[in-house]
């Protein structure tokens, strides 16, 4: 699946048009709470511009109704962030986006606006891609948190500049999160674990039946652990369960057998707060009024252990509660685990890449991927179009 990268084509004089996930968390007063997915960009938009091009970068942020400017979801803060963090002038551009570019310099940068003020962004809307496509030379895409959707500016862009000649690549961080999720999940150094958390089982279960036979044990953990429990015929209190989901935790329990492990002991209160009654018992013997809200003791030992002898770890969803100590400390136990480890790790989006950032852990690590839903999918098995019709190498 080697990609053209926008390293391998010459850049200078041109005007590449580059979807990137700009997707950040905002306060109430609309400052950018966390500035990752701006940083991992960076790489990319620099080497365009320390060999002589332009960028124009286009992302979305938020879920706008689709009808115009909203001054909350603009990417106003986006564009001030990233000018500091280039120490080089970012123009925001709205309805005149052709005029601004017409007057672009090389190694100058545009932020186009918020592509999702348009509902013809994520209908795929032909249109739309045609009047986005018209603004570049080249087509980059360096957006892996978007890559499973076939948005105007993902799969659109590309297809229309592609039949025009146009070259149309991936950026690094997008040609990382391929070699990661991909070629190294495809063919891991054993023993190959992974470790699943989160809330329910049904967000996962095409990533369990496709991980039980690559990987030599998977982990569980988080609230799924109770249907897998219940599942086996234990008792889990007013834990979280999926009820619709326990005969297919047990189809899944007998298809990965001694693979398939689950937390030994939990870690319970009888109400959701750091406030209430704890103890920690048996995972499928929790009593009537308690939750697990994390892996117990005995659980984090044992994946720790586990992790300590593996090649290659991937990690998906945290342990517990690990917003609400101290409900984080299976997480911060496996979390240091991997930290520690000599194994190639690859911790997925979302929930898990905050934990790990906020554990400080981030940089221990082989990689953070910076999308929640793609890097589900791809640890699925799926491919995406979004990236299939990009330049081979």
């Amino acid at each position: 699946m080697a990609k053209k990268t926008i390293g391998d084509i010459t850049v200078t004089n041109k005007n590449v048009l580059m979807r990137v996930d700009f997707n950040v968390p905002l306060d109430n007063t609309g400052n950018i709470t966390d500035d990752r997915r701006i940083r991992m960009a960076l790489p990319t938009i620099q080497s365009v511009l320390d060999r002589g091009g332009a960028c124009i970068l286009m992302s979305h942020m938020g879920r706008p109704k689709g009808t115009g400017y909203e001054a909350a979801l603009s990417l106003k803060a986006v564009g001030e962030r990233l000018a500091k963090l280039l120490e080089t002038p970012v123009t925001l551009a709205n309805e005149n986006a052709a005029e601004k570019v017409a007057a672009l310099q090389p190694k100058g940068v545009i932020l186009l606006e918020n592509l999702r003020f348009d509902k013809a962004e994520k209908k795929g809307d032909q249109a739309f891609a045609a009047k986005l496509a018209a603004l570049g030379d080249i087509y980059c895409n360096n957006a892996f948190g978007t890559c499973h959707r076939e948005h105007a500016s993902m799969f659109g862009v590309p297809q229309i500049m592609k039949q025009a000649g146009k070259p149309v690549v991936v950026g690094f961080l997008v040609e990382k999160e391929i070699r990661y999720l991909t070629d190294t999940v495809g063919n891991p150094k054993r023993p190959f674990i992974a470790i699943l958390g989160g809330a329910k089982v049904s967000d996962k279960i095409n990533v369990i039946e496709n991980l039980l036979t690559l990987c030599d044990k998977v982990l569980i953990g988080g609230a799924m652990a109770y249907t897998f429990c219940l599942a086996q015929g234990g008792q889990v209190g007013k834990s979280l369960v999926e009820l619709d989901k326990v005969e297919l935790a047990k189809k899944l329990l007998a298809k990965g057998g001694d693979k398939l492990i689950l937390p030994v002991d939990s870690h319970c209160s009888n109400t959701f707060s750091a406030d209430g009654e704890k103890i920690i018992v048996e995972s499928n013997d929790i009593p009537q009024g308690f939750q697990g809200l994390d892996i117990g003791p005995q659980a984090a030992e044992q994946y720790a252990n586990l992790v300590k002898d593996a090649k290659t770890i991937v990690w998906n969803g945290p342990m517990g509660v690990f917003e609400m100590p101290p409900f984080d400390a299976g997480t911060k136990q496996v979390a240091q685990a991997i930290a520690d480890s000599d194994a190639v790790s690859i911790i997925g989006g979302g929930d898990s890449a905050a934990a790990i950032e906020q554990l400080g852990f981030a940089d221990q690590v082989s990689h953070v991927s910076t999308g929640g839903g793609a890097s589900l999918e791809m640890l699925e098995g799926k491919t995406f179009s979004t990236v299939a019709l990009l330049d081979e190498k």
